[in-house]
């Protein structure tokens, strides 16, 4: 758009006349409004005496700032809240497993009933009133002095920062179907086992059985250890994964047109080699998410990439830090201690897909799990009627359980789980998992705990947050973080910890938290390299990414994996969808096993249902300043790193 300056030179008569008006002392703290509207002002605003006669018309002396925050601070929690709901209900039908209509779940998903509202804030001035009377600190200044702010003080910052640049109508519409296009080849992508052979020939799985990639075949990777055979179980499922990462998987196997033995290692059909596969149709949808980037980057000059976006805008860490924690994470000295560990527990040499390996308490065989969550929850509807007694058994007061179990619905996701914040407290969040049929069952159960973590971080954020501005946490890492700590209460909540394994929880919580944040470190690294290299080659084809992933995989495999796990020839560090759905998402896992583990290691001597709840009503500060606040230190894996050490030698 074309600024203001464009038609009409902007002079500092607006500055004089409110100071005329308001007074000297006023002169400062107008000259910065003044400016950061001019920076957002554009022709199509009006000319140079209309862009005086509105800073001067809508300014609020310093005295009233506070009523002015608070007028503010309720309309756009109103607008922005409810037009959150009328999305997120919108995309039910897609999210959820129902029948599917084609002809309707795909428009409504993708129906945006505010397209042009970064554009409108701007249009119809509330943007232009916020940043007139309210400072929009950079991230540098809110990591220095944040710490000294007060909670209104943080709700100027963020009132200010939720006016994004103004994105034409017809982006964000593409944009938005690009989204919805690249979550539903996730959701959908399950790869059909049923047919599939493992090396001494033999089915594993029943007819019809499909895996949903990466995540189920991960945890069917995970279930191959307490298996009858499960080593060559395991290997199956491992090539399994690598045809999924660089397209090989027959046609034949994905639309269940062929019911010849599959064998993944070789890759052939009753013996024949497989020649029509999915071919590049995953590198294809990153390539669409990249040309929206680019097409982003020209409207965010302060961030002018996805990743700085998504470091400094959104995750509010900036990306030298994120990988400076990654690469100290694989680093860390303590990885050769848990390998030692992890061959002493399976018992033989370590293979590539043992990094998915994080269960250390001894497994029951994958039926019992199912059958005591089976007798224990039953299905998605009874875990929702469950949920105050399951937060009872973790510590929970009755009214506490009765109020957090009765703003949270359970519901039964097409694709993996995830958890949906509500927009406004009168409506509750949704904890979505993925269940076997008609049976939740231990990884239906196993997710649901994970996203329990997160339904219970955004309804207590939603309602106890110190200001409406300030809801939510910092970043997903902080969420995540809860939801890893209750994920790793599953058995717990169905009463199968013993006396012994109570006792030893924290040791196996340590090595475990650690293991999994280093498995999934790599992949992290990975996509933050993939993404640089895609700025650096902005013209690449889905074939050249391909190659660069798997070139990366092998790199980061070779530099920090395969002295413990051996070569890999699955390139499983490029396996993770959330590639594809959530660009860049990935870090926020590492960072969330870190941060997790702090809070587990502070509230271990602590009241775990109080603990929660004071942390996750921090409010939305920075995530270092939020962690600081909540366990007294910032973000580091020290803590982590130490207490892995310390069990693994008692362990």
């Amino acid at each position: 758009m074309t600024p203001a300056t464009a038609a009409a030179p902007l002079t500092d008569t607006a500055v004089d006349a409110i100071v005329a008006r308001h007074g000297a002392a006023e002169r400062t703290r107008a000259e910065a409004g003044v400016r950061r509207v001019r920076e957002r002002w554009t022709a199509q605003d009006g000319n140079a005496e209309t862009f005086d006669r509105f800073c001067v018309d809508h300014y609020v002396p310093a005295a009233k700032a506070n009523e002015l925050l608070d007028r503010l601070e309720a309309g756009m929690t109103w607008i922005g809240g409810h037009l959150y709901e009328l999305r997120r209900h919108l995309r039910r039908f897609s999210d959820m497993r129902v029948e599917r209509i084609d002809a309707i779940d795909d428009v409504l998903a993708t129906f945006d009933p505010a397209p042009d509202l970064s554009d409108q804030w701007y249009r119809q001035k509330l943007a232009f009133v916020a940043l007139l009377n309210f400072d929009r600190p950079a991230l540098d200044r809110m990591l220095s002095e944040g710490d000294a702010w007060s909670p209104a003080r943080w709700a100027e910052a963020r009132l200010t920062q939720a006016f994004p640049p103004r994105i034409p109508a017809e982006l964000n519409d593409r944009a938005r179907a690009v989204n919805h296009r690249a979550n539903r080849f996730v959701s959908e992508f399950h790869v059909p086992v049923g047919t599939l052979v493992d090396a001494t020939g033999a089915r594993r799985f029943e007819k019809g059985r499909k895996l949903v990639a990466h995540w189920l075949v991960r945890e069917a990777i995970k279930s191959g250890y307490a298996a009858e055979n499960g080593l060559a179980m395991q290997r199956a499922l491992a090539w399994t994964m690598a045809r999924h990462i660089d397209g090989t998987i027959p046609r034949a196997v994905m639309d269940s047109s062929s019911d010849a033995d599959w064998d993944p290692a070789r890759n052939t059909l009753g013996g024949a080699p497989a020649t029509e596969t999915v071919g590049l149709t995953r590198y294809q949808i990153w390539l669409e998410r990249r040309d929206i980037a680019f097409e982003y980057d020209r409207h965010y000059t302060d961030y002018p990439t996805a990743i700085r976006r998504k470091c400094e805008l959104e995750r509010e860490i900036p990306e030298r830090e994120v990988e400076r924690v990654l690469v100290e994470l694989l680093s860390s000295p303590v990885r050769r201690d848990l390998a030692a560990f992890l061959r002493t527990r399976i018992g033989r040499p370590l293979e590539a897909f043992d990094i998915y390996c994080d269960e250390f308490v001894q497994q029951r065989p994958i039926e019992e799990l199912d059958r005591r969550v089976k007798e224990r929850i039953g299905d998605g509807a009874s875990m929702e009627r469950r949920l105050p007694e399951i937060l009872m058994s973790l510590g929970y007061d009755a009214k506490d359980a009765e109020f957090f179990g009765a703003r949270i619905r359970v519901e039964i996701a097409r694709g993996a789980g995830h958890a949906v914040r509500p927009g406004v407290p009168e409506l509750p969040a949704w904890l979505r998992t993925s269940t076997l049929e008609g049976n939740l069952g231990w990884d239906g159960f196993d997710t649901a705990m994970h996203e329990l973590g997160h339904t219970l971080e955004q309804v207590i954020s939603t309602h106890f947050a110190p200001r409406p501005a300030l809801r939510n946490v910092p970043n997903t890492a902080c969420t995540e973080a809860f939801a890893f700590l209750y994920q790793s209460l599953a058995r717990k909540a169905l009463g199968l910890v013993t006396p012994e394994e109570e006792r030893l929880a924290f040791d196996y919580d340590s090595v475990q938290t650690f293991a999994s944040a280093c498995q999934i470190a790599g992949p992290s690294l990975l996509e933050l390299r993939v993404w640089n290299w895609i700025y650096a080659n902005p013209t690449a084809d889905a074939a050249a990414l391909r190659n660069e992933v798997l070139r990366v995989a092998d790199d980061i495999w070779r530099t920090y994996y395969e002295q413990d796990f051996g070569p890999d020839p699955y390139r499983l560090l490029a396996a993770y969808q959330h590639m594809l759905s959530h660009p860049l998402y990935l870090p926020d896992y590492a960072l969330g096993h870190i941060m997790s583990h702090q809070i587990r290691s502070f509230v271990r001597s602590r009241d775990l249902a109080a603990e929660t709840k004071r942390i996750c009503s921090i409010g939305r500060v920075t995530p270092d300043l939020w962690m600081r606040r909540a366990v007294g230190r910032g973000i580091s894996a020290a803590a982590l790193e130490a207490d892995a050490k310390a069990a693994l030698a008692r362990l």
